[in-house]
């Protein structure tokens, strides 16, 4: 099988199951940011992450490209014969677990920090700004068409994740967040 297909050459994709939409199209636009997302986490990833955020951030990889499918895949999709695995209620909750336990860990917030520290960390809070687009995009989906009501609620629990992520990211390398300065 090649790489290229040519069946792209004319701006438009197909969606699981077969139908043709613009590339441009308020879904493509949705889980193509998953994507980006996937790949900024992937960047982290490979910038060294501690042992603990680098477990979490590779599950999340996992779990981005099944969010990814649920959103190019239609609710209302019949031609497809297989089950296409939909983002969960328990998914959402295992964010909020990990948020609840890194959090534990970490000192406790007093003033609003910017994005930097580690390589890792910055990289992770540009994941969450990626995580932020995702989800106002499918928000904007959502608004047009019926979709996975968990895909919104991952999104957001995601994106604290991600912040807490940067923020433990710095803590396990002693390496202080960056703290905003008013001036």
């Amino acid at each position: 099988m090649k790489i290229y297909t040519k069946t792209g050459d004319e701006g438009k994709t197909s969606l699981f199951g077969g139908k043709r939409v613009d590339k441009n199209s308020v879904r493509l636009e949705a889980y193509g940011t998953v994507d980006e997302l996937n790949s900024v986490i992937g960047i982290a990833v490979a910038e060294g992450a501690s042992e603990k955020v680098n477990l979490i951030l590779k599950e999340l990889q996992n779990q981005l490209f099944l969010l990814g499918s649920d959103l190019a895949t239609p609710l209302d999709e019949t031609k497809i014969k297989i089950e296409v695995p939909r983002t969960t209620p328990e998914t959402v909750e295992k964010l909020e677990h990990w948020i609840d336990e890194l959090d534990e860990e970490l000192p406790d917030l007093k003033v609003f920090i910017l994005p930097g520290g580690t390589k890792s960390a910055a990289y992770l809070h540009l994941a969450r700004t990626v995580c932020r687009r995702a989800e106002r995009n499918t928000v904007e989906l959502a608004g047009r068409e019926q979709i996975n009501e968990f895909v919104v609620k991952y999104l957001n629990r995601l994106s604290d994740l991600l912040f807490v992520l940067a923020r433990y990211e710095n803590f396990a390398n002693n390496v202080p967040d960056v703290n905003w300065e008013n001036k």
